[in-house]
C-alpha cells in the first residue's frame, strides 16, 4: 500500500505577541493623553483669576523642600567632576583651565540634567501619589460636583511652580558646583578664590548658562504635566496611587533625557562653536 504524501503545513506569519503590541498602544494612549493635558493647560494660562496662594505653597513643597537634595547633589557634582577631570587635565598640561571646563559642563549639561532627573523622581512622584490619592478617595469628583475646577486649582498651580521652581534650583545647584570645584582645586592645587572666580568668568559665556537655565523651565513643565496627569487619571485604589507615583518618576525623567538631546541640537544650532 503506497504511502500517501503529506501536505507540508501552510507557513504562518509571525505576529508581535500581545504584550508588545499592549506597550505600544499604552505609549501613544500615554503621549496622546500628555499633549491633551498640556494643550488643556495652556487654555488654562489665558483664564484668570489664578490661584496665587496655592502656587507659593507648591513652591515651598517643590522648591524650598528640595533645597537640602540639591545643595548635597550640586556640591558633589562640582567637586567630584573637578577630580576625575585634574589628572587628565594635568597629563595635558592643562591644569588651569579645570575651573573653565568644569563651569562651562556643569552650566551646560551636568546641572540642568542631572537636577531635572532627580527633581522628576521626588516631584513627579509626589506629585502622582497626592492626585491619586485625591482621585482615590473621591476629592476630585466631590470638587467637579461642586461646580469647581479641579484642573486649574490642582493640576495649573503644580505645573507653574515646576516651572519656576526648577530654574531657580539649576542655578543654586551652579553656584554649588563651582563651590565644590573650588574646594577641591583649593586642597590639591591651593588655587585662591580670586584665581578660580577670574578664571570662571573669563571663560564663560552667553552660550553657556543661558540655554541650560532655559530649558529647565520645560523640564519643570515635563515633571508637573506628567506627575499630574499620572495622578489625576490614577484608577484602581490604593494600588493605582502607587502605580501612578512611579509611572510618573520614570516617564518624566524619561522624556527629560530625550528633550535634553533636542536642546542640545536646537543650541549648537543657534550658537555653533
Amino acid at each position: 500500500m503506497a504511502e500517501q504524501e503529506v501536505a507540508p503545513a501552510p507557513a504562518t506569519e509571525e505576529k508581535p505577541s500581545s504584550s508588545a503590541v499592549d506597550r505600544w498602544v499604552g505609549g501613544l494612549v500615554l503621549l496622546g493623553g500628555l499633549w491633551l493635558f498640556a494643550v488643556r493647560f495652556i487654555k488654562t494660562l489665558g483664564r484668570p483669576p489664578y490661584e496665587f496662594k496655592e502656587i507659593i505653597r507648591q513652591l515651598n513643597a517643590i522648591g524650598f523642600r528640595s533645597l537640602s537634595l540639591v545643595t548635597v547633589v550640586g556640591v558633589v557634582i562640582g567637586a567630584v567632576l573637578t577630580m576625575q577631570s585634574r589628572p587628565t587635565m594635568i597629563k595635558f598640561g592643562a591644569e588651569a583651565f579645570i575651573p573653565a571646563m568644569v563651569a562651562i559642563s556643569v552650566m551646560r549639561e551636568l546641572s540642568p540634567v542631572l537636577i531635572s532627573v532627580i527633581l522628576g523622581g521626588r516631584v513627579g512622584a509626589g506629585i502622582g501619589a497626592e492626585l491619586g490619592s485625591m482621585r482615590a478617595s473621591e476629592q476630585i469628583d466631590a470638587m467637579e460636583v461642586a461646580a469647581l475646577d479641579p484642573y486649574k486649582l490642582l493640576v495649573f498651580t503644580r505645573v507653574v511652580a515646576c516651572m519656576i521652581a526648577l530654574p531657580v534650583l539649576t542655578i543654586y545647584a551652579d553656584l554649588l558646583a563651582l563651590v565644590g570645584s573650588w574646594v577641591v582645586e583649593k586642597i590639591e592645587a591651593g588655587m585662591t578664590l580670586n584665581h578660580f572666580i577670574t578664571s570662571v568668568v573669563n571663560s564663560v559665556e552667553f552660550s553657556d548658562y543661558l540655554p541650560g537655565i532655559v530649558k529647565t523651565i520645560f523640564f519643570g513643565f515635563t515633571i508637573g504635566i506628567v506627575g499630574c496627569y499620572e495622578g489625576y487619571n490614577s484608577s484602581g485604589g490604593t494600588e493605582g496611587v502607587g502605580r501612578s507615583a512611579t509611572d510618573a518618576a520614570v516617564t518624566s525623567s524619561l522624556l527629560i533625557i530625550v528633550l535634553d538631546v533636542l536642546f542640545v541640537k536646537i543650541t549648537l544650532m543657534l550658537w555653533p562653536s
